[in-house]
C-alpha cells in the first residue's frame, strides 16, 4: 500500500485557475492546464465513457493509466468535490455525473459533514471533519491493501507532503503560465530529500515529474 498524489500544475507552479465565471465555472485556463490529460485515450474511456479508441496513446496516456491503477480509496478536499461552489445545495453530487470515475470509497474533508453518498460504479462519497492523519487512517482501512490517493486540491496535497505522509508524488507540468492561483510548491523547501526524483517529457510538452520514496 502506498499513499499517492497526482497533480497537474503550470510551469509557474499553480495547480488552480482564477478565471472562472458563473457561465464557465472552470474557466478557459482550466482547459489549458488539463488539455493533454483530457486528450488521452485512458481519460476518455474512464471519465467520458468513450470506448471508440480515440485519444492519445503516448507518454501522457501512460501516466493517465497509472493514475487509475490500484487505487483502493481517495481523499479529496471540499473544493474539489464542489462544496465551495454549492455550499447550500443538499442535492449536489459532485462534478462527475451519476457514475464518478473513482470506483472506490472517496473521503471528502469538510467542516460541514453531510450523509454519505453512494453512486453508481462503486464510488461512495464520505464527508469527514477530520485532520489529514485521521482521514488517512480511515482511507487506509477502506483501501484493503490497495493504494490511497490524495486527490487534491493543492492546499490539501501540501498538508500531506508537509506531514511526510506521501510515498509517491507525480506532478504533470503543463507548458503554460498562469501567473496566479494556488501554488503547489509553497513552503515545501527541501521536499526532494528522501525521494528519488525522475522526469520524462511527453509528446504534448508536458513534463512528468515523479518523487518516489
Amino acid at each position: 500500500m502506498a499513499v499517492r498524489i497526482d497533480l497537474l500544475i503550470s510551469l509557474d507552479g499553480f495547480a488552480t485557475t482564477t478565471d472562472q465565471t458563473p457561465e464557465n465555472p472552470f474557466g478557459p485556463d482550466w482547459s489549458r492546464l488539463v488539455g493533454a490529460y483530457v486528450a488521452t485515450r485512458t481519460f476518455r474511456e474512464r471519465v467520458f465513457k468513450d470506448t471508440s479508441g480515440k485519444g492519445t496513446t503516448g507518454i501522457d496516456d501512460k501516466y493517465a493509466q497509472d493514475y487509475f491503477d490500484n487505487i483502493g480509496a481517495e481523499i479529496m478536499g471540499a473544493g474539489k468535490f464542489g462544496l465551495h461552489d454549492h455550499p447550500n445545495d443538499p442535492d449536489w453530487k459532485g462534478w462527475w455525473g451519476d457514475e464518478p470515475p473513482f470506483h472506490c470509497p472517496v473521503f471528502v474533508l469538510t467542516h460541514t459533514p453531510r450523509p454519505s453518498l453512494q453512486m453508481a460504479g462503486g464510488t461512495t462519497f464520505h464527508f469527514l471533519a477530520a485532520d489529514p492523519g485521521e482521514a488517512l487512517e480511515r482511507a487506509t482501512r477502506e483501501a484493503k491493501g490497495k493504494d490511497v490517493r490524495i486527490g487534491g486540491g493543492p492546499t490539501m496535497a501540501r498538508d500531506y507532503l508537509e506531514a511526510g505522509l506521501v510515498d509517491h508524488l507525480h506532478v504533470a507540468i503543463a507548458p503554460i503560465l498562469l501567473g496566479r492561483g494556488i501554488r503547489l510548491w509553497d513552503d515545501l523547501r527541501g521536499l526532494e530529500e528522501g525521494y528519488s526524483v525522475t522526469s520524462e517529457t511527453a509528446e504534448s510538452g508536458t513534463i512528468h515529474l515523479t518523487f518516489q520514496r
